[in-house]
């Protein structure tokens, strides 16, 4: 409640700086008027095949997601969706909801939620908004929407912009509670590991500001009281510095952070994350490598670097054999390439996995995927996308296959 106060009260600061001309000139009406209908479909097929005991997978869900964003009235905006997620034939997956344990994992549960529920207000300095909403910063690899699994990972809390000067943009985030992929919550299945929704308190601050085309800087921190995800050990607090440009054609992107434990969190954390990422066009085909680190951590349990709230299926191979760091840490040296294909466009990618500590050797992975607009029907894409970890050290061979049809209005 106490939020809810502040952030009402700085929309109401913020209002005041609006002239009474333009009260003048604006409806209360341009809210519906000035509206938009969100329609937005997707259908998949996910298939997952690993070496062990656990039966294959052959997942049909559909994702449906319906809602409002409305027009504007002196900078204030409201939107409001919600999705539903539906099995289509047989329960041959675990859900990670459904008790069908003996099945690989499909972690896209059936059910009903409101997705994002939020009051916005947009002023020529900055932005605040309220509510349940999607929260992405940077390049999700610590704050994310993991927008690939059918049920959006979203965020109840509030999100103030500060745009003072030209290329700077501050941003903090007060989050509550954040509504995981795992979700809706029915308490049947909720463990530590997956819990519907996480609960505690987080806060998140971000500096950016854009000095040139072949410079932006980011700095962030990110502190993370997560109660009730796997008892607490995650809660941490996490410092770093990105920078991002272009120079002569020759895109990159160098990262640092290090990261130690924050609110109850009984573990000792210090461990550190690096990244260096060079990329470049040519004739159409971007091509990209990198080099990226999560520590591994000292003493009992698992210290290693964890990025919880991050978009995981985006970094370390689509297979998603690392959503948690080993405790030993992770190095990944990856290289690929866009391009593309018949009005489409084609992904290809390898990985290399290795302890960040020790020298044992995880594994290798390939990943392939390929999208391509459906003709006759504005709106909807069709892609196909496959994933091969072939395990050294480290789990166990996995490949997985999805066929997905996704519509949008």
């Amino acid at each position: 409640m106490r939020m809810m106060k502040l952030s009402l009260l700085s929309l109401a600061i913020a209002g005041t700086t609006l002239s009474h001309a333009a009260f003048a000139t604006e409806d209360f009406s341009n809210l519906l008027t000035q509206g938009k209908p969100i329609l937005d479909a997707r259908y998949r097929y996910e298939h997952v095949d690993q070496d062990n005991a656990l039966k294959h997978a052959n997942a049909q869900t559909l994702r449906t997601r319906v809602g409002f964003q409305s027009g504007k009235w002196y900078g204030l905006s409201a939107l409001v969706e919600a999705d539903n997620v539906s099995r289509i034939g047989d329960a041959a997956y675990n859900s990670t909801r459904n008790g069908q344990a003996e099945y690989a994992v499909v972690a896209d549960p059936d059910g009903s939620e409101i997705n994002q529920a939020l009051l916005r207000y947009e002023h020529a300095l900055g932005s605040a908004v309220l509510g349940r909403q999607r929260i992405t910063l940077d390049n999700q690899r610590f704050v994310g929407g993991v927008a690939w699994r059918q049920n959006e990972q979203t965020y109840d809390g509030v999100l103030g912009q500060l745009k003072p000067l030209a290329g700077l943009t501050l941003s903090y985030a007060y989050i509550d509670n954040i509504n995981s992929i795992f979700g809706p919550g029915d308490n049947r299945f909720d463990t530590a590991a997956n819990p519907a929704n996480i609960e505690g308190h987080s806060h998140l601050l971000n500096a950016q500001y854009q000095f040139s085309p072949q410079l932006t800087a980011t700095a962030y921190q990110y502190l993370l009281g997560l109660d009730n995800l796997t008892g607490a050990s995650q809660s941490s607090k996490t410092t770093g510095l990105r920078l991002t440009g272009a120079v002569a054609g020759v895109t990159y992107a160098l990262e640092y952070a290090q990261q130690s434990e924050y609110a109850d969190n009984p573990l000792d954390l210090d461990s550190d994350y690096y990244l260096a990422e060079l990329g470049y066009t040519l004739k159409g085909v971007a091509l990209k490598a990198g080099y990226e680190v999560l520590g591994g951590g000292s003493g009992p349990g698992n210290r290693a670097f964890q990025t919880p709230l991050a978009t995981k299926h985006a970094f370390q191979g689509w297979a998603d054999l690392f959503l948690l760091t080993p405790a030993d840490g992770i190095e990944d040296a990856y290289i690929g390439a866009t391009l593309p294909l018949l009005g489409g466009s084609l992904q290809a990618w390898y990985h290399e996995f290795r302890a960040e500590q020790g020298s044992s050797r995880y594994g290798q992975e390939i990943d392939l995927s390929y999208a391509h607009p459906i003709p006759g029907v504005k709106g909807l894409v069709g892609l196909a996308k496959y994933a091969s970890y072939d395990a050294d050290e480290f789990a166990v061979d996995t490949d997985k296959l999805w066929l997905q049809l996704q519509y949008s209005y």
